[in-house]
C-alpha cells in the first residue's frame, strides 16, 4: 500500500498524539522511541532534534509534559544536556477513569447505548495501556428498562434551573409490556405535569429534578429516566423562598439527608434507638449532623431530622436494628406498615 509522506507541520500534532497514547508517568518514552513511533504510525521520518524541539514548543503551548535532564560528556569532552523520559501528565489518572467507568457501568438510569458511547470517550481520555484494564466494559448490563429521552431531558432542565423557566412534561410508569406509558386522568386522558425546577440530584443510582410541582405549595422530586416529551416554557419559576419559607438558594446536602429516598413532604425531628452495628449506615443515610446519646456498648440513640415517608422505610428495612421513639404518630404508623406486611404474608400462607 503506497502512502502519501505527511506534510511537515503535522509533526506537532503527531508527536502530541503520541505522547497521549503510548505515554503516562510510568510509561515514558525517548526521543529515539519518539521518532520510530512517529515513522511507525504516521509514516513521518523526524530526527530527534525536531521532535525535542516541537516537545518543547508544545511546553511552551501549556500542555503538561515532562521530562528529565541529565549532563553526558560529549567526544570533545564538553558536557551536554540529555533529555529523556518524556510523558504526558494526562489529566486523569488510571484510577479516576477506572471510578467513573465503573460508576457508568452500573448506572441502571442510563440507556445501554449512552453508556457504551460514555465509556469509550472516557478510554481515550487515557492512553493504549489502560485499554487492558477494562476489558469488562463488554460485560455492560443491558437488561434494564432505560429512557432515551434522558440526555434530552436533562439538557433541558439544566437550561431551565440556568434560565429560571418551567418547564412542562409527561411522567410516566412501566406497566407489564416493559414499557414506559403516561400517567393519566381519571377521565383517560395523558396528564401534563408543569414545575418549577430548582436543582438537579442523584441519589441511589437515579436522577432526581427538586422542584415544585405548580399546583401545590411544597417542593416535589420526580425520577429524571420516568420524564418524557418535556418542554421548555416561557414562564419564570415560583422563588424558592416561596415554597421552602427559606431565604436564598435550595439547601441541597441538608435536602438530601433529610430526604434518604427522595419522597416528597415535610421534614421532622425523630428520636429512634438502635444497634451500634449499624452505625456506618446511619452515618452514611442521616448524615454527620445527626447527635447521639444515651450510649452504651451495644446501642445508642439517634436523634435526626427526616423526611416522615422516607424514615417510615428506613425504618421498616433496618426493623431488626433500630426502633422509633418519637414522635408516637410516625411510630405508630411504622407498627401499621409491618402489620400490614405480615398480614399479606399470612394471607398468602
Amino acid at each position: 500500500m503506497q502512502y502519501t509522506t505527511p506534510p511537515k507541520k503535522l509533526l506537532i500534532i503527531n508527536i502530541l498524539d503520541v505522547m497521549k497514547r503510548y505515554t503516562d508517568s510510568a510509561h515514558r518514552l525517548s526521543q529515539k522511541e519518539i521518532v520510530d513511533l512517529l515513522e511507525q504510525n504516521y509514516h513521518m521520518k523526524a530526527d530527534r532534534k525536531s521532535v525535542k524541539r516541537n516537545l518543547m514548543d508544545l511546553i511552551e503551548f501549556g500542555y503538561p509534559i515532562s521530562y528529565t535532564e541529565s549532563i553526558r560528556i560529549a567526544k570533545n569532552g564538553e558536557k551536554e544536556i540529555v533529555y529523556s523520559d518524556w510523558y504526558l501528565e494526562h489529566e486523569f489518572d488510571d484510577g479516576e477513569l477506572r471510578l467513573l467507568i465503573d460508576s457508568l457501568l452500573f448506572s441502571g438510569h442510563i440507556p445501554y447505548t449512552h453508556r457504551s458511547e460514555l465509556i469509550r470517550k472516557l478510554e481515550g481520555l487515557s492512553n493504549e495501556y489502560f485499554h487492558a484494564k477494562v476489558k469488562h466494559i463488554n460485560t455492560i448490563p443491558c437488561n434494564r428498562p432505560t429512557n432515551p429521552q434522558l440526555f434530552y431531558t436533562i439538557d433541558v432542565l439544566d437550561e431551565a434551573i440556568s434560565t429560571g423557566k418551567q418547564v412542562a412534561f409527561r411522567y410516566c410508569s412501566y406497566d407489564v409490556d416493559k414499557k414506559l406509558h403516561p400517567r393519566k386522568r381519571s377521565d383517560g386522558s395523558i396528564r401534563e405535569y408543569i414545575v418549577n425546577p430548582y436543582q438537579l440530584a442523584a441519589t441511589n443510582g437515579r436522577y432526581y429534578v427538586i422542584c415544585n410541582n405548580d399546583r401545590y405549595d411544597d417542593l416535589a422530586h420526580y425520577r429524571v429516566d420516568r420524564i418524557t416529551e418535556i418542554r421548555l416554557l416561557d414562564t419564570p419559576v415560583k422563588p424558592i423562598e416561596t415554597v421552602t419559607g427559606k431565604k436564598g438558594r435550595l439547601d441541597l446536602s441538608e435536602h438530601m439527608t433529610e430526604h434518604i429516598f427522595m419522597f416528597t413532604g415535610q421534614s421532622r425531628r425523630v428520636k429512634f434507638r438502635a444497634d451500634r452495628c449499624i452505625l456506618n449506615d446511619i452515618l452514611e443515610d442521616f448524615g454527620m449532623d445527626v447527635e447521639f446519646s444515651d450510649i452504651t456498648a451495644q446501642e445508642v440513640t439517634v436523634t435526626a431530622r427526616v423526611n416522615e415517608d422516607d424514615m417510615i422505610k428506613w425504618a421498616v428495612q433496618y426493623g431488626k436494628q433500630a426502633v422509633i421513639l418519637e414522635p408516637d404518630a410516625l411510630r405508630d404508623k411504622v407498627v401499621t406498615v409491618l402489620r400490614d406486611v405480615l398480614s399479606q404474608y399470612e394471607k398468602s400462607q
